[in-house]
């Protein structure tokens, strides 16, 4: 194990992520709201930190092998996501500890969206845009990482689609420089933010909200600058915009690259995966409106159509924004969008869950399995558009979802060992491990009432989440560590 690479490669990491620091500094000074000091402090430790990892490692450098690069990539959000948790350490009003600041830190920085803060309006300005920056910086780690990182570790929602699929993704000819590919996936996501942004803006937000939302919208973070979310503004022109915007972040990023390189629009519409995600999102609305135009929840079918694509929308694709309380709503509607979060965005999006794309050939395999059954002696085949998938493909989506499924069932287990009762416990699990935030019973608002303990159980669940699974389970093999 390059070790001293690692190590180099990571007080880089620190070093540059000071430089984040100085943006709420600065909007501390412009709303004069005497906040500054704990991005300061937080500044100079990374800053310092990262150069004192860099410097005496600055010249081993080396080709890094997959171990090492599963190793960075973990360490990549453990050690980013704890020297983000300084500027809530050091912040005197509300005074959280270390737990809640890691907590917070970790659910910005992973997209989950999960808070423990209550009373957000009431906190300085810098500390809001800073929640709001920490997503929409995940964000476009995830992005990176999903697209340009983990394929070439073999693992990830994009590896298998990108090495087994036809159309547009593998035809896009996307650049096979790592750098060059994440600096284009910058642009996509700042021209996607700005946009968002403006979008808000003419909706009628001011310009600091827009901003702010616009990171955690193209981020599928759900942290917001109000208590009750984007239901503050009781506007269905902003929440149309909201749901606009969590499709496109939803989606492929490779198919934005390859629609922004191409300017062809075709290629969205040839891609199975797409396909599924619309067929899944405007089914998960329509259920919900029809249920709640039966029961007359809402005064007229206008709001509750409003409500129902929001809602709909917010929770499946792992965003977790709220216009209402929809674990009040009626039946079975709030177990349904907390299952739907299980499938969540599309591989190589910012969305969390499984992604479609594995949900798509989970359903098309046991769709072959059924016709096996039929007729025993026919030769069936998994196919995703035109292609016949490996089997290699599909054993790899059921080895996934297996591990998925084990690692829920040991994080549920853990909650209710800390005294949760099981509805908060399952849904606090799915929540967190689909990097959704919102839950049911306890949790259907803030985690601050989940004990101590509970909270670092969290944190593992949203690093599990966002790590795909295997990018953190392969750390706990005895193989992994042997030279």
């Amino acid at each position: 194990m390059q070790y001293q690479a690692i190590i180099r490669i990571l007080g880089l990491l620190v070093a540059l992520f000071s430089v984040t620091m100085i943006l709420p500094a600065f909007v501390s000074l412009i709303y004069q709201d005497g906040s500054g000091l704990p991005f300061v402090l937080a500044f100079l430790t990374c800053i310092i930190t990262g150069i004192a990892f860099w410097y005496p490692n600055r010249n081993f450098k080396r080709d890094l092998r997959a171990k090492e690069g599963f190793l960075i990539v973990a360490l990549f959000w453990l050690v980013l996501a704890s020297f983000g948790a300084i500027p809530f350490i050091f912040l005197e009003q509300p005074n959280m500890s270390i737990t809640d600041a890691f907590f917070e830190s970790f659910s910005g920085l992973t997209t989950t969206g999960a808070t423990v803060i209550e009373g957000i309006e009431f906190l300085p300005k810098s500390m809001q845009f800073y929640r709001q920056q920490l997503q929409w910086l995940g964000g476009m780690g995830i992005i990176v990482l999903a697209v340009a990182i983990l394929p070439l570790l073999g693992v990830g929602g994009m590896q298998l689609y990108r090495a087994e699929t036809p159309g547009p993704v593998k035809d896009s000819k996307m650049t096979p420089r790592i750098a060059e590919t994440a600096k284009q996936l910058w642009f996509i996501y700042l021209g996607l933010t700005i946009a968002c942004a403006g979008a808000y803006w003419l909706g009628g937000m001011d310009v600091f909200n827009a901003i702010c939302h616009s990171f955690s919208t193209i981020a599928i973070g759900g942290f917001s600058t109000h208590d009750t979310s984007l239901g503050y503004y009781n506007s269905p022109v902003i929440n149309i915009i909201c749901v606009v915007f969590l499709w496109i972040a939803a989606l492929n990023f490779a198919l934005h690259f390859a629609a922004a390189s191409g300017r062809n629009l075709k290629g969205y519409w040839r891609d199975p995966e797409f396909k599924a995600f619309l067929v899944i999102q405007f089914a998960l609305i329509a259920v919900c409106f029809l249920v709640l135009v039966h029961y007359e929840y809402y005064q007229t079918a206008e709001i509750a159509l409003d409500q129902a694509m929001f809602q709909a929308v917010s929770i499946s694709t792992t965003a977790g924004f709220a216009t209402t309380d929809f674990s009040a709503w009626p039946v079975f509607l709030p177990i349904l969008l907390i299952f739907a979060s299980f499938i969540g965005g599309c591989a190589g999006s910012t969305g969390g869950g499984l992604k479609v794309i594995r949900v798509f050939l989970l359903f098309l395999q046991g769709k072959r399995e059924i016709d096996r059954l039929i007729h025993p002696k026919a030769v069936y085949s998994v196919k995703l558009g035109d292609r016949a998938m490996p089997d290699r493909v599909v054993e790899a989506v059921w080895g996934f979802f297996a591990a998925y499924a084990i690692v829920f069932v040991i994080i549920m287990l853990a909650l209710l060992g800390t005294g949760m009762d099981d509805i908060t416990a399952f849904t606090a699990t799915a929540a967190t491990l689909n990097n959704l935030g919102p839950g049911l019973g306890d949790v259907a608002g803030t985690y601050a009432s989940v004990s101590d303990s509970g909270k670092w159980i969290l944190v593992i669940a949203m690093l599990f989440g966002r790590l795909e699974v295997f990018s953190l389970l392969v750390l706990f093999s005895p193989t992994f560590w042997r030279s």
